[in-house]
């Protein structure tokens, strides 16, 4: 058994998160995608997304 000083840190997040879904559970377990979403995303999909840097977006709000 390995000690937690010797976990790398993802390892560490890996152990945390897996043991908070072990306490809490999955809150999407038996959610099922509905249509109207599915088709939303679809489209998403299908439009080209555009990037916009940090600089932009500063710009823009500032």
């Amino acid at each position: 058994m390995s000690k937690v000083k010797d976990l790398s840190m993802d390892d560490l997040e890996y152990l945390i998160e897996q043991k908070v879904l072990e306490m809490l559970g999955d809150p999407d377990f038996g959610l099922e995608l509905t249509d109207e979403f599915k088709k939303k995303l679809t489209e998403r999909l299908e439009k080209p997304s555009r990037r916009i840097s940090q600089k932009e977006v500063l710009k823009e709000f500032s």
